[in-house]
């Protein structure tokens, strides 16, 4: 590199802050404090201190007072003509950007189970109701992919801990037995828990540890948990609804998850309010480091009104 060249960040001149140079730009607009105080809605003293603040930063200065008015000096009208443009470009860029964020769709990624069981059975309800906002669904049950930085939005199940997001709990984990009505009245016994373990069952396999299963079930409820015989596996807790549906078995359901079959008839409970609560839950999770605009602030104030209206499970 020769003398003569410098880096970007070398040649970079101190810039003021961009508040005193909207409050010299609206001061010099009316040629008084008092009226770029109001346009601006902050205090005329606020306005005095800091067009004073910018004559300090260059050393020049902007405005002659009198005793009860300014007047831009020459210094002040040519620094207003050169800004004057930069500033509008602020703005149009800025416009833009709010257009560009009010348009695009909001990435809202869920588990498959929340995404299909929940989610989708409500969306068409709300696009009805808010046609000028756009959701792009992402259903995955693999938590880094939902929590991917290109997503605004992610309802996960877990604790309520999630670094770098705020949560808030969309519904709690209460899990108990679900079966077709068809399949209740072919096989009666499931109706008694003892006999679950030898009734064909809906299993799902799930790399989270955690995730209740049918032995972790029955044994919470106090029953004999043997080993379970003739289980169906599957690998989608969806997977596993639809076969309860079409009579494969008993599945666990998930409270709110099924909700729209118990209420529609499809699924029963055999076992009636026999059911486990977990510590754990479904969260609505929102990036600390994403900043809000407003349709995600739409989107998630519906989702938190779904939530508050939803149907409590006891203990």
């Amino acid at each position: 590199m020769n003398q003569t060249t410098r880096r970007p960040a070398e040649r970079r001149k101190p810039l003021p802050p961009l508040d005193y140079l909207l409050a010299f730009e609206a001061a010099a607009e009316h040629e008084s404090f008092a009226a770029a105080a109001r346009q601006i809605n902050i205090s005329e003293t606020a306005i005095s201190r800091k067009v004073r603040l910018l004559e300090q930063h260059f050393g020049l200065q902007l405005f002659a007072r009198g005793h009860r008015s300014i007047e831009l000096t020459p210094y002040g009208r040519e620094f207003l003509a050169r800004i004057s443009p930069a500033i509008e470009m602020l703005r149009e860029a800025a416009d833009d950007a709010l257009k560009t964020s009010k348009n695009r769709p909001v990435i809202l990624a869920a588990t498959q189970s929340v995404a299909s069981l929940w989610l989708t059975p409500r969306l068409h309800e709300f696009r009805q109701a808010n046609r000028h906002l756009s959701i792009m669904l992402v259903a995955s049950d693999n938590d880094t992919e939902c929590l991917a930085d290109t997503v605004d939005l992610a309802i996960l199940r877990g604790d309520g801990s999630w670094k770098g997001f705020d949560a808030q709990l969309v519904f709690g984990e209460t899990i108990f037995p679900v079966c077709s009505p068809e399949f209740l009245a072919q096989n009666p016994e499931v109706a008694e828990i003892e006999n679950l373990a030898g009734a064909p069952l809906i299993e799902v396999t799930s790399s989270h540890t955690e995730w209740m299963n049918w032995q972790a079930w029955l044994a919470r409820m106090g029953a004999e948990a043997r080993r379970l015989e003739r289980t169906t596996l599957f690998n989608s807790y969806p997977l596993s609804i639809h076969a309860a549906l079409d009579g494969v078995g008993v599945a666990l359901g998930w409270g709110h998850l099924v909700d729209q079959y118990l209420n529609n008839g499809r699924l029963v409970r055999p076992l009636g309010d026999a059911q486990v609560r977990t510590k754990f839950g479904y969260y609505l999770l929102t990036p600390q480091n994403h900043p809000a605009f407003p349709s995600r602030t739409e989107i998630s104030d519906w989702l938190m009104a779904v939530s508050a209206s939803r149907k409590r499970y006891g203990q």
